[in-house]
């Protein structure tokens, strides 16, 4: 049975555009395993969420995953934004909302005898708010886990965005070396403002938290967890979704500074 937290869950703020043109994002990070699950119950979840954005970990990657990554994303009133097969696994979901500037999808270096691995990334717009988006699953090994760490800020850095949101299975606990590094360079939203449970894996034993979102430092977290108690989420599908338990966080992103739009992508 999934822990409920010990005291009342708020309500996670909507998604929103405020009158000084910040928005408020809501971001979903989820490893989804291949969808080799109940994906009525996959979509379920996702859509009582109501996320503006999507980070999937485990995307469907060989035959047809292209038509499965869509049939997730229209039943769960989403558009696929990029990642999946061309990104090793990672890929990224988006409400219409979302204005996309431009998408890319990065495999990394491959260890040989481990496994492809990739970010999927995006540059978004709500409203004024413009934000860099990254969703990954980093490696089992820790040596070549702690790296791709490094290229994930890196790739963030080089963006050109001020604002950016990254999320995913980083197969780390909060007290191992590639999770604290990227807590040194970026928000670790739970640990900043810590909303519904904490442990991700797994969901007949929630024991640890080897998922999270960061964001970086202009980024206002307004609440940040696993959504337990969240209407229409229910024990039941959680368990029966996947293998991981989803967190999800509620963003303020400032208006953007300056209106330039980096280089096209991919």
């Amino acid at each position: 049975m999934i822990a409920m937290p010990t005291s009342p869950t708020p309500a996670l703020p909507n998604s929103r555009t405020e009158t000084d043109g910040s928005a408020v994002v809501r971001v979903l990070s989820y490893n989804i395993r291949s969808m080799r699950d109940d994906t009525d119950a996959l979509a379920r979840v996702i859509a009582a969420c109501a996320p503006d954005l999507v980070l999937i970990q485990e995307a469907p990657r060989f035959f047809r995953w292209r038509k499965k990554l869509a049939r997730l994303a229209r039943a769960t009133d989403l558009v696929m934004l990029s990642g999946g097969g061309t990104a090793a696994g990672p890929a990224l979901l988006c409400s219409l909302r979302a204005t996309v500037e431009r998408t890319e999808d990065v495999l990394l270096p491959l260890t040989p005898g481990l496994h492809r691995r990739g970010f999927a990334t995006a540059v978004v717009r709500f409203g004024g708010a413009r934000l860099g988006v990254l969703s990954c699953h980093l490696s089992l090994q820790s040596k070549e886990r702690y790296e791709q760490s490094g290229m994930l800020l890196d790739q963030l850095a080089g963006m050109g965005v001020e604002h950016a949101v990254a999320g995913g299975d980083l197969n780390d606990r909060p007290d191992g070396r590639t999770f604290r590094r990227l807590a040194t360079g970026l928000q670790d939203c739970w640990a900043t403002e810590p909303w519904g449970g904490e442990y991700t894996s797994t969901p007949n034993d929630p024991h640890q938290r080897i998922d999270g979102i960061f964001a970086t430092k202009g980024v206002e977290v307004l609440g940040c967890g696993v959504p337990l108690e969240l209407p229409g989420v229910t024990d039941d599908d959680l368990r029966a979704a996947t293998d991981h338990l989803p967190v999800l966080a509620a963003l303020r992103v400032p208006l953007t500074s300056s209106p330039t739009i980096g280089p096209s992508g991919v």
